[in-house]
């Protein structure tokens, strides 16, 4: 139900799947409904992360025979260029791939931007496209995704509410957050043909779904905003059927998520009380225990105080509860070591605990929760670190080709004669020199680039203390595809999962629940290690297992979400630094940097510095920095 401050209707899922499956079930009910007219279906399509599941719904329907697109005309909202058609960034083969190769639909139906086409010859072909929609009788439903700038199709901010299809100039922030599509920034073009904002809103219908958390400011202002050239999606609010789908993560970001006490009333549970008195607190700039009832009253908090009584049993409570979060012992105390005064862990009676950190790229580990990694090893426990994936495709050519050229010196150095040494280096010599931009690797480029990954591992795991025989390379094969989009987890990715688990018996398992993860990797790892949780739930050790999932990478979690912070000193600080910069192929430039420009290691200690100044300035105890986690509940999330 849409809410009184937002400007746009919103549909809001428990999961991102279903969110897929409500637009996938839309669209099947116009294209059975125009066929039972005798009618056409003119769908209006994009390309993207959002509408994969979308796609991969409508093919399922189709193959169950449940759907027929003989009766479906569609049109493309853009394309870059210059775009060959069998580029693996193209529309056209990202729709190929996605829904037109697996479907019924007519070839002479399908509509797609031409990337090929002169920049002399792009306003007579964008009229051309403006021409065969109207003569398709219009858009019946137009699908969109959104981008962090608020896009709509690849209008960038500034773009015209009246703009029609044509060729445009892509600023460098939309180059950037496309570099992980094309292999690095350079490689983006400059310019992309797209339909404009009126064609767009032309459309009878149009639904924009946005997953994730990384889309949740951009979704509020595009919700909650005033309508604004500075964010494209906004024109939106303007359309008379337009609706966006959102999973709970996109949406989290709403007022009736995020202050719902300031547009209504709420329920005073634990959870909404503390991020209010933490908002409340952050906002008027006091710590905790200094808030009064007139900061409750003066800033729509009338009804808390009402429900709960006087400001000082509120602030105390909710201090506590932060404060009961902080723990230097993450694994948990053994009793010889216990001090009066000291809060009980998690099942203190196992010590020392066995432990998996499950790492979705071969650097997450060190990046996000390196420093809780140093203490969990320096305090006893059995700490294994499980790699998911080989993180293969983030390292630069470059790299790999020094890498060859060495065991090529090193074998003649050392007079080692192995078969097959300089045919290889042969191949990885001609191939990367003659790669174009965005071409695929060779599997034995690929094997290369893996190699290098896991040897930064094993170093990076070596600084935090762990041993060698404790380092697991799972190589999940929804992960081998060798370019961005990556396969479905299949039943082989959970085994593996499963057989790990039960190998090792943890008694705590780390997971990545860093959901902004602009590849999808970081979603897919969670997700295998959750359904693998749903096997082994019977399993006699899970029952004393907790699940701790983490963040650092692309954000962190926030004071009022958090359930476990371990502190670091300055000293563990520097540590975890040093475990950082042993994966070098990930230094001074990451390959796929996402929107942050800065290194990994500094986005990692700027946010565990920010969380640790909100701890200090909501009044808990000063620290360096400070890593936040939060307990998995045992049934959220297992399909995301």
């Amino acid at each position: 139900m849409t809410k009184p401050n937002e400007r746009i209707s919103c549909r809001i899922f428990e999961r991102a799947s279903d969110a897929s499956a409500a637009a996938a079930a839309e669209i099947a009910d116009l294209i059975r409904l125009k066929s039972s007219q005798n009618q056409n279906a003119v769908l209006g399509l994009v390309v993207g992360s959002s509408p994969v599941n979308i796609y991969s719904e409508l093919v399922r329907l189709h193959r169950a025979g449940e759907l027929s697109f003989a009766n479906v005309v569609t049109f493309n909202s853009d394309e870059y260029h210059p775009m060959q058609p069998v580029e693996l960034q193209s529309a056209s083969r990202f729709m190929r791939e996605h829904l037109f190769d697996h479907v019924d639909i007519d070839p002479a139906n399908i509509h797609l931007l031409d990337g090929t086409v002169s920049k002399e010859d792009a306003a007579a072909h964008c009229a051309q496209y403006e021409q065969m929609i109207r003569d398709a009788g219009g858009i019946d439903v137009q699908l969109l995704g959104v981008n962090r700038a608020g896009h709509i199709g690849l209008n960038e901010p500034g773009s015209d509410r009246s703009s029609r299809t044509r060729l445009i100039t892509l600023d460098e922030p939309t180059r950037t957050e496309a570099a992980s599509d094309f292999f690095g920034a350079e490689n983006v073009p400059r310019h992309a043909i797209t339909m404009g904002i009126e064609t767009i809103l032309s459309a009878k219908r149009i639904l924009l779904v946005a997953m994730g958390e990384g889309k949740a400011d951009i979704v509020a202002r595009v919700v909650e905003g005033f309508a604004s050239a500075n964010v494209p999606a906004t024109f939106l609010q303007d359309h008379p059927s337009a609706e966006i789908l959102l999973d709970q993560a996109a949406a989290s970001g709403l007022a009736r998520f995020a202050t719902p006490w300031l547009i209504g009333e709420v329920t005073w549970d634990d959870t909404t009380t503390r991020r209010a008195v933490i908002d409340l607190a952050e906002g008027v700039g006091k710590s905790i225990l200094k808030l009064t009832d007139a900061d409750y009253n003066e800033h729509g908090l009338q009804d808390l105080l009402a429900a709960h009584g006087s400001s000082y049993d509120i602030n105390l409570r909710v201090f506590r509860h932060l404060q009961s979060t902080i723990t230097g012992w993450p694994g948990g105390k053994p009793e010889h070591r216990k001090r009066p005064g000291d809060r009980p862990g998690h099942r203190d009676d196992i010590f020392p605990k066995r432990v998996i950190l499950f790492s979705p790229h071969p650097d997450d580990d060190v990046i996000s929760m390196g420093g809780t990694l140093i203490r969990l090893v320096d305090q006893g426990h059995d700490v294994h670190v499980a790699y998911q994936t080989s993180g293969n495709i983030a390292v630069f050519d470059e790299d790999a080709l020094r890498f060859a050229e060495f065991v090529e010196d090193y074998c003649r150095e050392f007079e080692i004669q192995a078969d097959g040494i300089e045919k290889l280096a042969s191949h990885i010599d001609k191939f990367l020199r003659k790669k174009k931009p965005g071409q695929l690797d060779s599997d034995e480029v690929l094997r290369i680039k893996g190699l290098i990954r896991r040897g930064e591992a094993r170093q990076g795991a070596r600084c935090c203390g762990v041993p060698d025989h404790n380092l697991h390379y799972l190589d999940l094969p929804f992960y081998q595809t060798g370019r961005i989009t990556k396969s479905p987890l299949t039943d082989e990715d959970i085994r593996i999962t499963v057989d790990l688990m039960r190998a090792v018996e943890p008694h705590q398992i780390y997971a990545a629940g860093d959901l902004s993860d602009p590849h999808g990797t970081h979603r897919t790892c969670l997700s295998a290690i959750l359904q693998a949780c749903g096997v082994c739930k019977d399993d006699p050790w899970f029952e004393s297992c907790a699940v701790w999932m983490y963040r650092g990478a692309w954000q962190e979690w926030a004071p009022h979400q958090i359930e476990m912070a371990v502190p670091l000193s300055p000293q563990e600080v520097a540590r975890k630094r040093v475990a950082i910069f042993k994966h070098e192929s990930q230094k001074d430039r990451a390959l796929f940097p996402g929107s942050d420009v800065r290194e990994f290691w500094q986005r990692a200690e700027a946010r565990n510095a920010d969380t640790a100044r909100r701890y200090d300035e909501l009044g808990l105890a000063e620290y360096a920095a400070i890593e936040g986690f939060v307990r998995w509940d045992g049934q959220t999330g297992i399909e995301l």
